[in-house]
């Protein structure tokens, strides 16, 4: 499935794309999370819906829960077993979720 959200990303040229495993941490709320940027609320929204598309499209799997598309600051996929947060910078920085996350094994891509 990472591969799929990874492609949805790069649809919409998102950037700064981290992915961070948490299958050995305990207490992680998922497997992976997958995080990445993108430069207004009209391509974050528009990558958090390449990301369901191409989910739902070559793994015929929905989204459990969508959160944060009224703001477009950061909008969180939900797929049980990996967690898509698709945030503005600014948003990004302030949250820290690789610093909160900080024991998880992180896979940054480059654009």
């Amino acid at each position: 499935m990472v591969e799929e959200v990874l492609r949805g990303i790069r649809e919409k040229k998102g950037f700064d794309i981290s992915v961070l495993d948490m299958r050995g941490l305990k207490n992680a709320v998922a497997d992976f999370f997958v995080i990445c940027s993108g430069n207004s609320d009209t391509q974050v929204g528009a990558i958090a819906d390449s990301v369901e598309y191409e989910v739902k499209k070559n793994l015929k799997e929905r989204a459990w829960h969508v959160e944060g598309e009224r703001k477009g600051e950061w909008i969180l996929v939900d797929f049980v077993t990996v967690v898509v947060h698709v945030m503005l910078p600014r948003a990004r920085e302030f949250y820290g979720l690789e610093e909160l996350w900080g024991d998880a094994q992180v896979t940054h891509y480059a654009e």
